[in-house]
């Protein structure tokens, strides 16, 4: 499991950026028509139930399924961008650990998360992909986003930020390799459904290799 320390190291740094990092990313969706299309075919196949957006951030991406008809929640390892997530959507949000989800097991139709497991190191990714088995009912879907590459760092490696937007932090970036987390799903109790690897947006993102994965809890009626 992630270390305590970790975890509060990147909730101090994420309380330290919230308000800059919604303003510079609460619309990039507008700019990634392959992230839209993958969200509405996850909705479409979380059928029938509720979906959660683990590791939320400032809640961009649940106020566009939201605005599809999805009934979504959000949480975050960070209380403040809960809390601007909320005020800018009015939907729900929590401030939680996504290796400990507050959560019953099998309530959930969808989880959805982007860009949030790449702060865990290998146990705590474990603890979180189980935890996202868990919580999904038979036949429910779960889709993951992470970095892969970038110009500076190759897939397996990591970086350090120490300082981001004029802010102290203490943050780890985790370029994972798509092979391996596939394999650590599946040892959680996930299959996988489909993989997709892309190149960055760069007018509209970090310029890094990126890769989803839809993945289903086996059972259900599908």
């Amino acid at each position: 499991m992630i270390h305590m320390d970790d975890a509060s190291a990147t909730r101090r740094s994420y309380d330290a950026v919230a308000e800059r990092y919604a303003a510079e990313i609460g619309d990039e969706l507008r700019g990634k028509p392959l992230d839209r299309a993958l969200l509405a075919a996850f909705t479409e196949l979380a059928v029938d139930g509720p979906i959660i957006d683990a590791g939320c951030g400032p809640g961009h991406v649940a106020r566009h399924l939201a605005d599809g008809g999805t009934h979504v929640a959000g949480l975050d390892l960070s209380p403040t961008m809960c809390a601007l997530a909320h005020r800018a959507t009015g939907l729900p949000f929590g401030a939680a650990d996504m290796t400990r989800l507050p959560l019953r097991s099998g309530v959930l139709a969808g989880l959805l998360s982007l860009y949030a497991v790449i702060h865990l190191d290998t146990p705590g990714r474990a603890a979180a992909y189980a935890e996202f088995a868990r919580v999904l009912r038979p036949g429910g879907v779960a889709l993951i986003a992470f970095h892969t590459s970038d110009a500076e760092v190759s897939t397996g490696r990591s970086k350090r930020l120490a300082e981001w937007w004029g802010q102290a932090v203490e943050l780890t970036f985790r370029f994972l390799d798509p092979a391996q987390e596939v394999a650590a799903l599946a040892a959680a109790g996930l299959d996988l459904v489909a993989r997709l690897d892309r190149a960055p947006h760069p007018a509209t993102e970090h310029p890094s290799r990126r890769a989803y994965l839809l993945l289903r809890r086996p059972g259900g009626d599908r």
